[in-house]
């Protein structure tokens, strides 16, 4: 099976490639350059690839033109302007790759006959947030403040539109998820990332919102949860479908606590600074329900709270020792195929 990912050089895309490989498939991509020091470089993922292209998903010929050269079977839609603070810094270049982005990812599908399944994947931030402590479900009200949120939101309800009145018969699901934590991310202004540098440098961590709460997932987790709806759609199952891919409650925990658990992980006596917090909002508390994920899909989270900070600590430490990146992926690879034993 042939695979194409969008945005395969950022985070969550060069450890798709890497899953995807490992499992004896063709894959290809479609993204902007990757940013310095990512993941995707460090461990030589393009290695990995029938395809490596470099493509502004807000160009549609140039889109449409790249996924026709590929000729995939799959299509996992990841690529996007997924920060927050960044979308109140540049709200155009969020809403145009966010909407006309995946526009012109769906329309290019459209015209492929190669492909036989897509997914589209969103934000658990496309939610209508009230801060409840119960997880959002799938049929929940969707909304957004910030305008990478409400980006989100309308890319969601975009596809939504695409699969009820396109005519186009690709079959197509949506996925939601949320943070995700693991080896070799370099994204500004994510908690771990953060975390990761100072604690590597023997440095104070400063945090923003010390209580606000957040469903941490290891990103193995949540690219599994996209992998089985992929299975699924391929079965014949489950098109115009839209899921949510989070852990349970234990993993709702305070940003202050994840730091004192890190350092403590880490073996560092650096603390942790609070700072005031900015003017720009961010959600204090924002949880999904998987139940149906669970229920229709089979899949559930293999890494604890604890494991998945574990996880992302030990990776930090070993390529820190001059272990190859792509070798300590390989290997986390293997152990969450073999049920989470690293």
């Amino acid at each position: 099976m042939h695979y194409l990912v969008t945005g395969h050089t950022g985070f969550k895309g060069a450890w798709l490639v890497q899953m995807l490989a490992a499992a004896g498939h063709e894959v290809s991509g479609l993204a902007l350059a990757p940013v310095e020091g990512a993941l995707f470089a460090r461990a030589h993922v393009g290695e990995l690839l029938v395809h490596d292209l470099r493509v502004d998903i807000r160009d549609a010929m140039a889109t449409a033109a790249g996924v026709a050269n590929v000729s995939p079977d799959v299509v996992i839609h990841l690529a996007a302007q997924p920060l927050v603070r960044e979308s109140y810094r540049d709200p155009r270049t969020t809403w145009e790759t966010n909407v006309n982005g995946t526009f012109n990812v769906l329309d290019a599908v459209a015209n492929t006959s190669s492909v036989k399944a897509q997914v589209i994947i969103t934000t658990d931030k496309v939610y209508r947030n009230v801060n409840r402590v119960e997880g959002y479900r799938e049929d929940e009200p969707l909304g957004g403040h910030d305008p990478y949120s409400a980006s989100k939101a309308a890319a969601d309800l975009l596809t939504q539109s695409w699969i009820a009145s396109s005519g186009c018969t690709v079959p197509t699901a949506i996925a939601r998820a949320g943070n995700v934590v693991g080896g070799g991310d370099v994204c500004a202004e994510r908690l771990m990332v953060d975390l990761v540098a100072a604690f590597n440098a023997g440095q104070d961590v400063h945090l923003r919102y010390p209580h606000a709460v957040r469903p941490w997932q290891h990103v193995l987790d949540c690219l599994a949860g996209y992998l089985a709806l992929t299975d699924a759609l391929l079965r014949g199952e489950q098109a115009g479908e839209a899921f949510n891919f989070g852990p349970g409650p234990a993993s709702f925990v305070e940003v202050g606590a994840v730091a004192e658990l890190v350092a403590q992980l880490w073996g560092t006596s650096a603390g942790v600074v609070i700072d005031p917090a900015p003017e720009l909002h961010e959600a204090g508390l924002l949880a999904l329900d998987a139940g149906k994920a669970q229920r229709e899909l089979g899949w559930r989270d293999h890494l604890t709270f604890t494991d998945a900070m574990r996880w992302t600590v030990d990776w930090a430490k070993r390529v820190g020792a001059g272990e190859d990146p792509r070798q300590v992926c390989s290997d986390q690879i293997a152990g969450f195929n073999d049920g989470g034993q690293e």
